[in-house]
């Protein structure tokens, strides 16, 4: 959960996965809504993404919290990444984004339920996303040194297929 100093657990699990609702700052700083209050992007996140995308994310939050502004916060991560403090993605981190309540821009409030993978790197052109007839969408991310995968599926978390 978000509170004022920062997320907290509400629930301890035992299966690795961590699942939160990330903020507007999960976005890149050169993301015009990198600062929306109306973002709500809840993430279920597999044990190798709990260990190696969380963090960088909790980075972030931190420094929001800490009223740094959004060219404080590029330099504070990438020194993060450059010495290393952030650990580098792991395999097969991934998340689920399946929820109804999710409001993920001002364009794409509910956009669809989907998985996404974490890849290091621009990865787009070697998996052949974002090509007409397949499937995979990527979205590369340089500031996060990533590609993100995303796969959308046909039902909502609650079990209830997509309206078309």
């Amino acid at each position: 959960m978000l509170g004022q100093t920062g997320y907290t657990t509400a629930v301890k699990g035992g299966n690795g996965f961590v699942c939160l609702v990330e903020r507007s700052w999960g976005k890149s700083t050169d993301d015009p809504e990198f600062w929306n209050p109306k973002i709500r992007a809840p993430h279920c996140l597999n044990a190798p993404a709990a260990s190696t995308y969380l963090p960088n994310f909790l980075l972030k939050t931190k420094l929001v919290l800490a009223g740094k502004s959004k060219m404080e916060i590029a330099r504070a991560l990438k020194a993060a990444t450059d010495t290393k403090e952030l650990p580098a993605l792991a395999p097969d981190a991934m998340c689920y984004m399946m929820s109804k309540q999710q409001y993920l821009s001002d364009n794409d409030m509910h956009w669809h339920p989907h998985m996404m993978w974490y890849v290091p790197g621009d990865a787009a052109h070697s998996w052949g996303a974002n090509l007409a007839g397949v499937p995979a969408i990527a979205a590369n991310d340089p500031e996060d040194r990533m590609t993100i995968f995303m796969l959308v599926v046909g039902h909502w978390s609650d079990g209830t297929p997509v309206a078309h």
